[in-house]
Formats: C-alpha cells, structure tokens, sequence
C-alpha cells in the first residue's frame, strides 16, 4: 500500500500548494491513502468546513487535529458531521468528534488513521499512549485493518519516539506534527513501523513556523503584548513523508520525506518516481 502523510496545513500558502499539487501526486505516485494535517488552515487557527471540503476534494482521504483544533468555533459542530475529520483521541470524554477514523484506500485495503496529542509543554490532556494503545486494541492491523497511521501531534521529540517505539510491529508509520519543521530521522524501526519525528508543515517558510516573522520577532525582543499573529503571505512548499507497506503485513518497507515547493531543498520517494 502507497501512504503520503502531510504535516500541518498553516494559511492560504499552504492550502494552495496542497490543492494544487495532491491531485497530480496522487496520481502519479499511485496513492492508496493520503492524511494531512489542517490544525492551523484557517488563517494560521484552526480548521473551517468548507477548508475540510477543499483538502478532502483535493484528493485526502482523513484529515488530523491537534492543539488548535476548537480555535474556529464552528468545528464544535461539524466535526461532527464529518467523520473522516479526526481530533486528538486523548481529548477528555465527550469531546465532539472522533479520535480515530478507518476507510477504505484505493486498493481496496482499510487504513486506521489515529491523532493522539502529546503532554509534554502541551495542555495537559489524558494519557496519549493509553489513547493509542485502546485504538489498536479496537482496530488491530492484519486483523481490523491494513495499515495503521498515527499523527503524534507533540512538541517534545522524545514523547513522538516513544509513541514510535511504542507501537513498532503494530503500525505502519508514527509521524510527528506540531513543530512545523521537517527532521531528517525518517526511518523504519525493527519492528517495520516507519517513524519521522515531525513531517514539517505545508506553508511559506519564509516566516517563523508559518506566521509573517515580524510579530513574532518582536515578541522574541520586546516581551510585550502585541497584534495578533498572521500567516505568512509568500510561496508555500509541501512537506510530509512516503511510505509504502507489505500488502501481507501491513508493516513499512519503504519510506522518504517529500518536500516540494519554495524555499527548501526538495526531496521525493524515488522509489515512486
């Protein structure tokens, strides 16, 4: 199975990209399942429905949260209505909306996509490992499913690893969001999990983590309260990892980052090239 995972959508830089490029990707790398990350879409906050509607009609077959994912207030709501959008799973009981999503991929296979978000320097949320553990329980791969995709959506590298190590020889890929910048540690575990520590963000990266630098320089300088920060207004690249699975077990055999787009030096599977 062809896995494309892309980290968070941030702005209209990083919308455009991804709907202008996930079309031809997916048919050209032949793409059973894409996920991406649409916590900071709406203007650098959060996630509107009718943002859900372009990514999903761009090609995306699940989209993920993370800690900004009630930042638009009217994801209260339509999450619920929609079930291939996912929060985190660790979210406390009651929650709007679902923590985990199985569909069917383009081979026919099913795909557990899992959102946990991490604890450390984050809201102090239930256990993610526990959230992680009852979803697999649920949904095992080779039984419930075919392959099984977790965004671990955490500041600290050391949580993601664990949360990697954790399920290795249960999951397809852990992948990192959050940081918003992409790390050169994407590899596959002995256990056949594929692991990036963070798949970096779809977004102009002529900025501070997506947002238009000059608001968050100043804060770095003054310490003082100031506007509101703004997405970044430049050319977007597209960033996220490519992973390709044994159809007999559901475990990665292949893996690469994908950068394509402004700023960065670019990087696509050549296996699928």
């Amino acid at each position: 199975m062809r896995l494309l995972f892309l980290g968070d959508i941030v702005g209209r830089p990083g919308r455009n990209i991804v709907v202008q490029q996930l079309p031809g990707l997916r048919e050209r790398w032949s793409l059973d399942c894409v996920v991406v990350n649409v916590e900071n879409a709406a203007g650098g906050f959060g996630v509107t429905e009718a943002i859900c509607d372009d990514v999903l009609n761009a090609g995306a077959d699940v989209l993920t949260l993370g800690n900004h994912a009630w930042d638009q207030r009217e994801a209260l709501v339509f999450i619920e209505r929609q079930p291939r959008l996912i929060r985190p799973a660790n979210f406390p009981p009651g929650t709007p909306g679902r923590g985990a999503a199985v569909v069917e991929a383009r081979n026919g296979g099913r795909v557990l996509v899992v959102n946990v978000m991490g604890r450390i320097y984050m809201d102090p949320l239930d256990d993610p490992f526990a959230a992680v553990e009852r979803e697999l329980a649920a949904c095992p791969l080779g039984a419930g499913c075919d392959a099984v995709i977790i965004d671990a959506h955490a500041e600290a590298s050391s949580e993601k690893q664990a949360l990697g190590w954790l399920v290795d020889g249960r999951a397809s890929l852990v992948v990192g969001t959050h940081t918003h910048v992409p790390t050169a540690d994407h590899r596959i575990l002995p256990g056949g999990c594929a692991f990036m520590g963070d798949a970096g963000m779809c977004g102009d990266y002529e900025s501070i983590l997506g947002m238009d630098r000059h608001e968050p320089l100043r804060r770095f300088l003054q310490k003082t309260p100031g506007d509101r920060m703004e997405p970044a207004s430049g050319q977007g690249a597209l960033c996220g990892v490519a992973v390709e699975t044994d159809d007999r077990t559901g475990l990665a055999v292949r893996v690469a980052a994908v950068r394509i787009g402004a700023h960065l030096e670019e990087s696509r599977p050549a296996f699928w090239e």
